[in-house]
């Protein structure tokens, strides 16, 4: 049994010391840069995705965002244990071949039903490659090297997360909605002609086993029908008992899929991966910090162009200080965590995003004053992000062994993908109609401030042995 372990030089063992990890590094992160982007870019996109389909409502159109993001987070766990068992430069190649293709019949959709379609296949082929990409990264790095590699890996999904709203607003201003998703071909058609001639596969000790549809489809309802809940709470198609019912659902949903994960033999989720307390609260953290974040980023352009009335790019530029921040802010974040563990900078990264929620809340008026109200709160958001985002990933792989690397990966990454869907929920719910005023956003800004706040707490359980020598996992 197979799996990927890269070096860019074909005939050099693993951690070769002549081969530098570096250009497979840069391979595996184009796609995850891609991929990033793709989870926020239509943040600054649904004002011309509903002048492009007048006939949607706004929770419609919300599932142009939470169908990939639903669908992404509940792939991303059977795609780590595929990718640790078959391989992880095939799982690679063949998620970013599936996104690509899924990226072009995105922009050529000629309805909502059929975009929404579309996105899930795309979710599918980002899920597919993210764990792996990851994998591959701990594989070709030396154990003392792993914790800043991580970071980085960290900052540039959390870059490109951060700007997609500010590069999708100028993208969608001058070229259409449509070039949100072409313009992840060329990029992705680099990563996926240089995966296929530079990666190698290596052993690990894996085992292969089938995907847990049941428990897929569980938790897909569960995420779904909660979301469904809250962006149709204010609609006046869906009664309350209707919207009771959709809730009920969600819950039973999930009990079932923690029932049917604790009695399968190869479950979705590994339960026992949660007896390790410190994965527990990185996950939970990951969990409200991925709300938040996706709340902030959607509120900022509706901000900016429903109260203070900026054009599209104008918001978009507006926005760019703050991504700017992030992988500075990582780089260093991962120096500090590589010496003193992860807890200081992810308890530190989660105050400070407190801080910039509260400034957003307090300080900006309904009329425009960029440098003195707006500014200060992005550059501590774009701090708080680069302290907090790249952590998370790099403490909840921080004990695991080699062969749990995508899995254990996989399961973070997918809970900060339902956080972000409850985030895009609420955020439509309260500021996702056409006429806005300031204190449209005052609930969302509280809701900011506290999740922010509990995912400095949940960080205070975080124990991580030093990143330089990983201890195995409790699972």
């Amino acid at each position: 049994m197979t799996t990927p372990s890269l070096a860019p030089v074909p005939a050099a063992p693993l951690h070769s010391v002549q081969a530098s990890p570096w250009p497979t590094f840069w391979i595996a992160c184009i796609a995850v840069f891609l991929v990033s982007i793709d989870s926020t870019v239509l943040f600054a996109a649904f004002g011309a995705l509903r002048l492009a389909f007048p006939a949607a409502t706004p929770a419609d159109l919300s599932w142009v965002l939470n169908a990939y993001t639903v669908v992404y987070a509940t792939m991303l766990i059977p795609a780590g244990g595929l990718a640790d068992a078959h391989g992880r430069k095939r799982v690679f190649l063949a998620g970013v071949t599936l996104f690509l293709a899924a990226s072009a019949a995105c922009g050529m959709a000629g309805s909502v039903g059929v975009l929404i379609a579309a996105r899930v296949v795309q979710a599918v082929g980002a899920a597919l490659l993210t764990p792996a990409s990851l994998s591959i990264i701990l594989d070709a790095f030396p154990k003392e090297k792993r914790t800043v590699a991580v970071s980085l890996w960290g900052a540039v999904g959390g870059l490109a997360a951060a700007i997609g709203p500010s590069l999708g607003s100028s993208i969608v201003d001058y070229l259409g909605w449509p070039w949100a998703f072409y313009i992840n071909l060329p990029l992705g058609a680099v990563s996926l002609w240089f995966g296929a001639t530079r990666l190698r596969e290596a052993k690990t000790g894996a085992r292969k086993h089938g995907v847990d549809i049941a428990g897929m489809l569980l938790l897909i309802v569960a995420v779904g029908a909660a979301a469904m809940a809250i962006t149709q709470a204010d609609s006046p198609h869906w009664s309350m008992v209707e919207l009771a019912t959709l809730g009920g659902a969600s819950a039973i949903a999930f009990a079932g899929f923690i029932a049917w994960a604790r009695t399968t033999a190869a479950p979705l989720v590994d339960l026992a991966l949660f007896s390790n307390r410190s994965y527990s609260a990185v996950n939970l953290a990951t969990l409200a910090f991925g709300a938040a974040f996706a709340m902030m980023f959607f509120a900022l352009f509706a901000y900016l162009t429903g109260v203070w009335h900026y054009t599209l790019p104008a918001a978009g530029l507006a926005v760019t200080p703050g991504p700017l921040m992030v992988v500075p802010t990582a780089l260093v974040a991962g120096r500090i965590a590589a010496r003193s563990g992860y807890r200081p900078v992810l308890v530190t990264g989660s105050l400070v995003f407190a801080a910039a929620g509260l400034w957003m809340l307090l300080i900006p008026g309904s009329e425009p004053a960029y440098a003195t109200q707006w500014l200060p709160g992005l550059i501590l958001s774009g701090l708080g992000v680069g302290m907090v985002l790249p952590s998370l990933s790099g403490a909840a792989v921080a004990g695991l062994p080699p062969a749990q690397y995508a899995v254990g990966s996989a399961v973070n990454q997918a809970t900060r993908q339902l956080g972000s869907v409850m985030g895009v929920a609420v955020t439509v719910l309260l500021v996702g109609h056409a006429a806005l005023t300031r204190a449209d956003f005052l609930p969302l800004y509280w809701l900011h401030v506290a999740l922010a706040l509990v995912t400095g707490a949940l960080c205070l359980s975080v124990q991580t042995v030093r990143p330089t020598q990983p201890a195995a996992a409790k699972a």
